[in-house]
């Protein structure tokens, strides 16, 4: 059954929780970059994230491990300066808040002051409580995000599915509920067990956005590289391309080449 929507003029998090509340669907792609920001946010997308998978998409890093902080800076002004109306978060890089509350506080300050974000996303569980407290106690919001934490690829070794056991899918869910204690707005499931996640979604009253992690959950979550099929190397099983950009920018590239090499371009009509 389809549910009313509000007209959100501005989305805020306060507007994520009232949709899960109403049964409304939120949608979540990333963006880095002024231009494809614009068109996200003139899509109507709920939330632009500022990922860290821009160390991937962006810079052609293998992890998201490399990117800086003052990377993630300049990706995530490039943003907001495009955004009227959707959430615009960004991803704290790896080591900018994992070890020391107080370097994450002024990993997060420097984020929200020379970016103009309107909130943070971090990777973990308990392990990583007090940072969280430490950014939520300044008044920053904070997204969660658990299950396969890309920023623990090397602790993990592979991208395989997280809790798929017991004990795991149960710390899965402890850290979910300590997530919303704190005062998490909402919380990214990524690669989990389906059943797991929708679970997840129904014992918390915050937002769960799902990447893998199945239709159970308040919302959806991609890469907008993946979605547009801008690249042609990455085919997960939850990845479903909307568009295949690279055959079609290939080929234009190729039109393009071959027009100035034989002198097809530019036309008399394209001269001044």
């Amino acid at each position: 059954m389809s549910v009313a929507k509000k007209d959100y003029k501005r989305i805020t998090t306060q507007s994520l929780i009232e949709m899960k509340h109403n049964g409304e669907r939120i949608s979540m792609l990333t963006a880095y970059d002024f231009t494809m920001a614009k068109m996200v946010d003139t899509a109507g997308v709920d939330v632009i994230l500022v990922g860290d998978s821009a160390s991937n998409v962006m810079a052609g890093h293998e992890t998201t491990l490399p990117i800086t902080l003052d990377q993630m800076i300049y990706h995530a002004s490039s943003v907001v300066r495009a955004v009227g109306r959707a959430l615009v978060v960004v991803d704290l890089p790896f080591g900018s808040y994992q070890s020391d509350p107080k370097e994450a506080l002024r990993s997060a300050i420097r984020v929200m002051k020379e970016s103009g974000a309107h909130a943070l996303k971090l990777e973990g569980g308990i392990e990583i409580k007090e940072s969280i407290k430490r950014i939520l106690n300044a008044g920053v919001p904070v997204m969660g995000h658990l299950g396969l934490t890309p920023q623990s690829i090397y602790k993990f070794g592979t991208y395989t599915v997280r809790a798929k056991e017991e004990a795991e899918a149960q710390k899965l869910m402890e850290d979910a509920q300590l997530l919303e204690k704190l005062g998490c707005f909402a919380i990214v499931l990524e690669k989990i067990p389906a059943k797991l996640a929708e679970q997840v979604a129904k014992s918390v009253s915050i937002p769960i956005i799902g990447i893998g992690a199945g239709g159970g959950v308040d919302g959806q979550v991609l890469v907008i590289h993946d979605m547009l099929g801008m690249n042609n190397e990455f085919s997960p099983r939850f990845l479903r391309r909307y568009l295949n950009l690279w055959d079609d920018m290939i080929k234009a590239l190729g039109n393009y080449h071959e027009d100035v090499k034989s002198g097809n371009f530019p036309s008399e009509k394209e001269q001044y």
